[in-house]
């Protein structure tokens, strides 16, 4: 073999010779590493983005360890080390194509996507009210509404599940009574219909959509706010319906009080009726929606996985189901077992700038290691002088204290070790701690230094 390339080309075909990696893998996450040196011990390449790192070493490390033992006889040391450019003649993907490659696969899994219906609506302590006013609403609108039901205001922040309890009322009500005129909207949708029946004439077939309704349901009422020509029209529509009894449901982001920019007869008639707020999931809700989702999506979803991401997922519903969905087009390119790592590369994509992103496993090893003066495959390693032993204790306290991680994940984090060590490693150094001054703030400066890198 002539090249460090040729060296690696023939890594790649044993890996696939002997299923050690698939040939998705291959495609996506080893061939775009760039061979840069090897020098008999360690094996350096190099990627664009620190996300295919992680996921390299994650997944693959051990098999391409393997491949390389086999394929030249010896022990190497896989080093992967992100570009800070990217060369133009290199065709490795970039974030965005390895996005689009996500948006496909979401595509193709188009029947993960609930039925708005109620039996899909995952019920939990901070919606539960609101479920029962949805279902009360949808089973009698079909007489007189039901006095102090009539409008019913559904108010929580974006993503918690007010257009699937709107959208449920309406495929309910659809069901029962095929003959009803049910009419369901968003705000928007209301006010561009507005404004074409104004430049074209048609404001009387616009009253006719929306003032003989049996049920009217408005997404997001809070767009109307400083329109004033919608709100009257509104207001009007909102009358005549209640007048005769038909039923209304409303949704928005804030509670009536709320809307200042409403006009105060619409807030007041708001107010009149049922109103029901939906705050943040619970954990137990939020595990359930995991699971739900995962089941749809065909994911063999681990519960340490699982558990892992309800509780660093806590805003929204649309994050939760977003990152199920993200994790299985990983879990499908990858071609490998879902783990805590590749969940934390999942959570950082879709987590806002607002929240705080989770620290993962990698970064706190670099850290320990750093520290220590040792390398981060040390720590994953069999040494057992007392250095590697010791950095090894405290890395795997630190990730036990950062991260909250179920222990066996640890192990698997620290080169498949077993249950009893992890133990052993996270009591041992909390010994330590009580008795080692120099232990002990040795150990809190690098978990603060730690977080605060994070933040910034």
């Amino acid at each position: 073999m002539n090249s460090f390339e040729e060296v690696f080309e023939n890594v790649k075909k044993y890996c696939l010779e002997h299923n050690t990696i698939p040939e998705i893998g291959i495609t996506t996450w080893i061939d775009p590493l760039k061979p840069v040196s090897y020098d008999g011990r360690d094996a350096v390449f190099t990627v664009v983005t620190d996300f295919q790192r992680t996921i390299a070493l994650s997944n693959y490390k051990d098999a391409l360890t393997d491949a390389f033992l086999n394929t030249v006889g010896l022990n190497v040391n896989i080093v992967i080390n992100v570009e800070n450019d990217q060369p133009k003649n290199i065709q490795i993907p970039t974030d965005n194509e390895l996005e689009q490659k996500h948006a496909e696969l979401e595509q193709s899994y188009k029947f993960a996507n609930y039925d708005y219906t109620f039996d899909t609506f995952i019920e939990g302590r901070s919606n539960e009210f609101a479920l029962a006013c949805s279902k009360s609403v949808a089973k009698n609108c079909v007489s007189s509404a039901v006095s102090g039901y009539n409008p019913l205001f559904i108010y929580g922040p974006s993503g918690m599940g007010k257009t699937h309890l709107i959208t449920a009322i309406a495929n309910e009500v659809r069901k029962n009574n095929p003959n009803f005129n049910v009419v369901y909207v968003t705000s928007e949708t209301f006010g561009s219909d507005l404004v074409n029946a104004l430049n074209n004439g048609l404001i009387s077939d616009f009253h006719e959509k929306y003032r003989n309704a049996d049920i009217l349901l408005i997404d997001d009422v809070q767009f109307f706010a400083g329109k004033e020509r919608m709100q009257e029209e509104f207001f009007h529509t909102f009358y005549k319906l209640y007048e005769e009894k038909k039923q209304i449901v409303i949704t928005s982001d804030k509670p009536p009080k709320e809307l200042i920019t409403l006009e105060e007869r619409l807030r007041t008639r708001f107010e009149g009726g049922l109103i029901a707020d939906i705050s943040a999931p619970d954990y137990e809700t939020r595990l359930a929606i995991i699971n739900r989702k995962s089941e749809l999506l065909d994911l063999k979803m681990p519960s340490e996985v699982g558990e892992f991401m309800a509780n660093r997922l806590k805003s929204n519903i649309r994050q939760l189901e977003g990152a199920v969905v993200r994790l299985k087009a990983l879990n499908h390119f990858a071609g490998s077992p879902i783990t805590i790592s590749m969940a934390q590369s999942v959570i950082r994509d879709v987590l806002t700038d607002e929240q705080p992103i989770p620290i993962t496993v990698e970064k706190i090893i670099s850290e320990v290691s750093n520290a220590y003066g040792v390398s981060p495959d040390d720590l994953r390693s069999n040494k057992r002088n007392s250095q590697v032993s010791m950095a090894r204790k405290v890395a795997i306290y630190v990730v036990r204290e950062i991260t909250q991680m179920p222990l066996a994940s640890i192990g698997t984090e620290f080169g498949g070790r077993d249950h009893s060590t992890i133990v052993y490693s996270v009591n041992s150094i909390t010994e330590a701690l009580k008795k080692d001054p120099n232990l002990s703030n040795l150990v809190n400066d690098l978990m603060k230094d730690i977080k605060d890198k994070n933040k910034s």
